[in-house]
């Protein structure tokens, strides 16, 4: 039987964990309203009623952003504003040839990950890795071409540890006791409800989430809505669909976009996302500003090695600038092998003769020059995209080309090819297309099993 001392004990208790429980709400709140107070710092978030914006030297600084190490000149040309590179190698150059060009930098601080071997459990490397960061910061702090510090890129992996987090935050507090001048930010793929909450969570110290998304940056704004993150949020990369969200062949080979859908295709997401949530979206990146070879040497490139622009560099080019004053990059409807496409599951016998076109126009009417290129499928046999390069060529596959047709010869050697098809106006453009194929002795396949 309770007594009335035990009784009042038990209501005191229960009085004072509410009270602290309302103490540590409203000091949430309190460091919140803080942390996004206007107070004249070179860069900062600011929020006004329920729209955040960012200023850079006390006026608003939308981002109109490119991804990417090179061509810093067309950004600027174009009308767009900002660079955003992952790591601080030759950060120097980047921030030297950007601020020439009056571009800004989102400047990566590069953390290790564990799906490549990072143990951060391990108390004396994440510390080793806390000073080299620091360092970084020390030197690149006070550059005028600087606008915020990324830490870290996609450091989960399919699930997520407290402890990476845990360093994030430890990076980020660093980064505000010797730069209070520019903001923080972290990004993840898509929005990822549990690890954005866990930043939400454990990183109090970061500003600005930042989002890499392709094909869902569609749905991107209702789905931040339903995590706990209810701050300011940058698009970190964006462009056509990812070669991890598209549609495959049976030996799971991703069907690209034309350069033509790329443009459409991030043009809309664009539309729909970034222009339609100025209330928490800073901006966005395209990506990748250049040239990189990801799966395939056209997948994620806005340029070819030699610096021709597809149609997606023109979007953004009226994206940023409002104008349409230029001579447009080639058109391309699709790419056939044999009178037929990528998704009804190509095979060639080893020899085999077949014909390719590529159906092809001009906005402008210029004349066309289509260059063929059959390269050997890649595979990243640890997952890590950054180390993938180009193959060599397979010499001798184009037999005979006439404009937009060719006369392919398959691969003696068994396996999957992907046929290309660049088609150039003469004014510095070009449109891509890719076909993959596979090649293999014996009858005809009638299943995915078949390959193997």
């Amino acid at each position: 039987m309770l007594t009335s001392y035990m009784v009042y004990s038990i209501r005191f208790s229960t009085i004072v964990v509410f009270c602290l429980f309302v103490l540590s709400s409203c000091a949430f709140i309190t460091s919140d309203d803080q942390q996004y107070n206007k107070l004249g710092r070179t860069v900062e978030v600011v929020k006004e009623g329920e729209k955040y914006t960012l200023y850079r030297n006390g006026k608003p600084y939308f981002i109109k952003g490119a991804a990417g190490y090179e061509h810093f000149d067309k950004v600027a040309a174009y009308g767009g504003n900002s660079i955003r590179v992952w790591h601080t190698e030759d950060a120097q150059r980047i921030l030297d040839e950007a601020h020439e060009q009056g571009l800004t930098v989102m400047l990566g601080l590069w953390m290790e990950r564990e799906r490549e071997g990072f143990n951060y459990y391990d108390k004396e490397d994440v510390a080793a890795q806390k000073e080299r960061l620091r360092q970084e910061v020390l030197k690149y702090k006070d550059h005028p071409a600087l606008l915020m510090w990324v830490v870290g890129n996609e450091l989960y992996a399919e699930g997520s540890n407290v402890k990476v987090w845990d360093a994030v935050n430890g990076v980020a507090e660093m980064i505000h006791d010797i730069d209070p001048n520019h903001p923080t930010t972290t990004t993840v793929m898509n929005v990822p409800k549990q690890v954005v909450n866990l930043i939400k969570r454990r990183c109090p110290a970061i500003d600005i989430l930042s989002i890499n998304s392709f094909g869902a940056l569609n749905d991107l704004p209702a789905e931040i809505r339903e995590t706990n993150w209810s701050g300011p949020y940058v698009i970190a990369e964006f462009g056509g669909r990812g070669y991890w969200e598209t549609y495959t062949t049976w030996w799971y080979a991703p069907i690209e976009q034309t350069s033509s859908e790329k443009a459409a295709f991030a043009r809309e997401r664009y539309e729909k996302t970034v222009l339609a949530d100025p209330d928490r979206c800073l901006g966005a990146y395209a990506f990748i500003w250049g040239y990189k070879y990801e799966t395939t040497p056209t997948w994620f490139s806005i340029m070819t090695e030699t610096g021709e622009e597809t149609e997606l560099a023109q979007v953004m080019r009226e994206i940023w600038s409002g104008k349409r004053d230029f001579n447009r990059a080639p058109h391309i409807a699709y790419l056939s092998l044999k009178d037929i496409f990528p998704t009804d599951q190509v095979y060639l016998q080893p020899g085999e003769l077949s014909s390719a076109a590529v159906f092809t126009t001009d906005p402008d009417g210029d004349s066309l020059q289509v260059q063929w290129e059959l390269l050997p499928e890649t595979v990243s046999e640890d997952g890590n995209a950054i180390k993938e390069q180009k193959p060599d060529a397979i010499p001798d596959a184009i037999q005979k080309t006439n404009g937009k047709n060719v006369t392919l010869k398959a691969p003696q050697r068994d396996g999957a090819y992907r046929l290309y098809a660049y088609v150039y106006d003469g004014q510095g453009n070009v449109a891509t297309a890719n076909f993959p194929f596979y090649v293999k002795a014996g009858n005809t396949f009638s299943s995915a099993l078949d390959f193997y």
